[in-house]
């Protein structure tokens, strides 16, 4: 048994960064550990309920419910906020550990300042990847031609020139990228399935260990109304939700079938009169307890986030998958390919086409079977317990 650590968590005000290491972390604690959680205000409740302690910092990002617009529409656009506020995050982060060294680091992918704190502190440090992982082949394929157009720009290269020099500052000579995506060391919370070109993937230094998903009670129970022959839950995440036309479609799409219940999600950002006439078949919310709703679900329509996408194949639940965003049309793509779902893009995804996918997915023995299949696949990852197991082993070799 590891003996009781300080370990230091970090991460950014995200609905999809933040939850996937809860569970982790309340493991963590359970095992004795002191668990330090730095994170903006708005999830510290949600970090204290795991038993950690929240050091709080102000971040310059838009919030958790922000319109998506706010993070504008090119790649510079969504990179710039997330340097800008790792500069401004790190005083205030040395300020909340003087004096409290941690003995490891956890960090989401996108906390830059965790990893310049453990090397000032010469600690390790373990990233907690939601989503995938870059592969053997990653920089040639996928992110130099990314990198292209914006590197021939004025702006494109003062970002690197201004990342450069805050690395530099902080006695780091590792060039942006790999300091971004290519950690010493990963835990990837999502199933192996879900991650392209798995092959390639250095398991040395990263372990799959899958959902680390808990039982989320706290979140609040759904009931499947009496005489529900199907339910169908609609859901575009946390971000991505000002679809209304979309949610048009949805009801069209299901609200017609007999038997079917829709349990409808559309966020902070779409009202009840934007969606016109809904029937009483359609439950239309802001938010819903999501992994209480599939267990219960016969077919998931998703943005397919890592979050859902992977709670969409812990339940074995059929998808839909219509991508809005980043790494969305990926996880799509794999969901696809896995068999388990038909992919549709936003413009795609009218009523006929929806209601064409649904009844063929729910239609198809074969889907059933690779749903289960891939479930109890993932239930041999190991999930929460594995990596509170893989974080202690860590501990063990840096205490030598």
């Amino acid at each position: 048994m590891t003996s009781p650590a300080h370990i230091a968590m970090f991460s950014v005000a995200a609905h999809g960064h933040v939850n996937p290491s809860l569970e982790v972390i309340r493991e963590l604690v359970a095992r004795g550990h002191r668990v330090t959680y730095a994170i903006p205000p708005h999830f510290a409740e949600k970090v204290a309920e795991t038993g950690a302690e929240p050091r709080l910092w102000n971040s310059t990002l838009p919030g958790p419910d922000a319109d998506p617009s706010a993070w504008g529409t090119t790649l510079l656009d969504n990179v710039e906020p997330f340097l800008a506020d790792a500069i401004q995050a790190l005083p205030q982060l040395v300020a909340a550990y003087e004096g409290d060294t941690p003995d490891l680091v956890l960090h989401d992918i996108t906390s830059y300042p965790a990893r310049v704190l453990a090397h000032r502190w010469g600690v390790p440090a373990v990233s907690l990847s939601p989503n995938l992982v870059a592969w053997e082949g990653y920089e040639k394929e996928v992110g130099e031609p990314m990198w292209a157009e914006p590197l021939t720009t004025e702006r494109g290269r003062a970002y690197y020139a201004r990342f450069h020099a805050w690395l530099e500052e902080n006695g780091i000579t590792e060039h942006p990228d790999p300091f971004v995506g290519r950690p010493a060391r990963s835990l990837v919370l999502i199933p192996k399935v879900l991650q392209p070109h798995a092959d390639r993937v250095d398991e040395s230094v990263h372990s799959f260990v899958g959902a680390c998903q808990g039982d989320r009670s706290g979140e609040g129970d759904w009931r499947r109304p009496a005489g529900a022959d199907k339910v169908v839950l609609v859901s575009l995440g946390s971000s991505f939700t000002r679809q209304p036309a979309f949610y048009r479609e949805c009801v069209r799409a299901f609200a017609g079938l007999p038997g079917w219940h829709t349990v409808l999600q559309v966020g902070r950002h779409v009202t009840a009169g934007e969606l016109g006439e809904v029937p009483d078949s359609v439950e239309v919310r802001s938010w819903v307890p999501q992994l209480a709703v599939l267990r219960q679900a016969d077919l998931f329509v998703t943005h397919a986030g890592a979050g859902g996408s992977q709670e969409g194949l812990a339940t074995a639940t059929p998808m839909i998958a219509v991508p809005q965003a980043v790494d969305q049309f990926g996880n799509a793509d794999m969901l696809e390919g896995l068999g388990v779902a038909r992919r549709l893009s936003t413009e795609e995804a009218t009523a006929g086409a929806l209601r064409t996918a649904a009844l063929g997915l729910l239609g198809d023995p074969e889907v059933a079977r690779r749903l289960a299949e891939v479930r109890d696949g993932m239930a041999r990852e190991g999930g929460t317990p594995r990596a509170a197991d893989l974080i202690e082993a860590g501990l063990a070799a840096a205490r030598g």
